[in-house]
């Protein structure tokens, strides 16, 4: 059964002439159960999808329902308000009461819905033990860190079962360091809970971490839609293979083409790629070849499927090292190819070098 279903949805700011449209006609589902984040570029939609779902934004079009009820129906010109919708709201903010206790911050929609003072006690007692939250509930906001605020403002999202959470940007606030373990606590608390959750972020790497299912966003449309797995390995556009993982993009012409398999020329040699998302690539054709930056093999011998080129310099990332090859020359204006990266356990020592990319890796727009 579907816990939010939106159809169609057209969203415009302005009016008349100057109206600026926002949503295109977006359509999706959230399955009970089911984590789903909202992915794309600043100005691709996604957080005004989120806002128009929650009631904060008024759409020009399209249905909204939640549940078994419809909360927006463009047609008939209805709108229910964002209070009576029963979604819990995760602001990127967190927005605490900073005058008021973890336990009065967590509360304050319960107040709000005239719930008795006994059970607001026993649910906010319940809900700040679920998050590990029980010995702080006399503390105000500026007493907490920000990981322990981020969770005050799930409790409050959560504390009245709703039938939807909503998360703008949970993260953005935190460290990189405490983001990691807040995204773990966030999914390992999802999965628990059994939450249905639509978050909105713009770090690919949270959204597989994270949901079951990601839709991104490219300029008011659904680009594509699928699980974190095949978003990953099996993007269907270009824009997809960049917005997802860390790539190479190489300028290539199609030399040759079998089905799906395409002899590109690059820089540096020649090399079997996949191709995707681009039937018409004849011979002499000029692509686009993307491989993700870890699928990409050193080697100091010839190697099949391989390019040679001279290494320009090295970066230590702790875990690894990060090299950067030449692949062309940037004209005056400072674009074109200026190079391709691939890790290795040590430091390489200067020289040319085979690179190896794998023909199911190595993708051709």
């Amino acid at each position: 059964m579907s816990e939010l279903s939106v159809n169609d949805l057209h969203l415009d700011y302005g009016t008349g002439a100057h109206a600026n449209p926002i949503l295109k006609g977006v359509s999706m589902q959230l399955q009970r159960g089911e984590v789903v984040a909202l992915l794309g570029p600043s100005g691709s939609g996604k957080t005004t999808l989120l806002r128009a779902v929650a009631g904060l934004e008024s759409p020009k079009a399209g249905t909204i329902d939640i549940a078994t009820r419809r909360v927006f129906d463009g047609s008939r010109n209805f709108e229910m308000p964002a209070e009576e919708r029963n979604l819990g709201l995760v602001f990127q903010s967190y927005a605490l009461w900073p005058h008021k206790t973890v336990s009065d911050n967590v509360a304050y929609g319960l107040k709000l819905r005239k719930v008795g003072s006994s059970d607001i006690a026993a649910r906010v007692k319940a809900v700040l033990a679920q998050l590990g939250l029980g010995h702080l509930g006399e503390r105000y906001p500026h007493q907490l860190s920000g990981g322990q605020q981020q969770r005050v403002a799930i409790a409050r999202a959560l504390v009245y079962n709703p039938q939807v959470i909503l998360l703008d940007e949970p993260l953005s606030n935190l460290d990189a360091k405490l983001r990691e373990e807040a995204r773990a606590f966030l999914r390992e608390l999802i999965v628990r809970l059994g939450l249905s959750a639509l978050m909105v972020t713009h770090d690919q790497g949270e959204a597989m971490a994270i949901s079951d299912r990601i839709l991104l966003l490219n300029n008011g449309r659904i680009e594509q839609q699928g699980t974190p797995q095949s978003m990953y390995q099996t993007p269907d556009t270009l824009f997809t293979a960049e917005f997802m993982g860390s790539n190479n993009k190489l300028a290539a012409q199609v030399v040759s083409r079998q089905g799906d398999r395409v002899t590109l020329k690059l820089e540096g040699g020649t090399a079997t790629a996949t191709l995707r998302g681009n039937p018409d690539a004849a011979p002499g054709k000029n692509v686009t070849g993307i491989i993700r930056v870890e699928q990409v093999r050193i080697s100091d011998q010839p190697s099949d499927n391989a390019i040679r080129l001279p290494l320009s310099t090295c970066m230590y990332l702790g875990d690894r090292w990060e090299c950067l090859f030449k692949a062309g020359n940037p004209d005056d204006s400072g674009n074109g190819t200026v190079g391709l990266r691939a890790y290795a356990p040590q430091r390489l020592e200067q020289g040319e070098y085979w690179l190896c990319l794998p023909e199911q890796a190595l993708w051709a727009f």
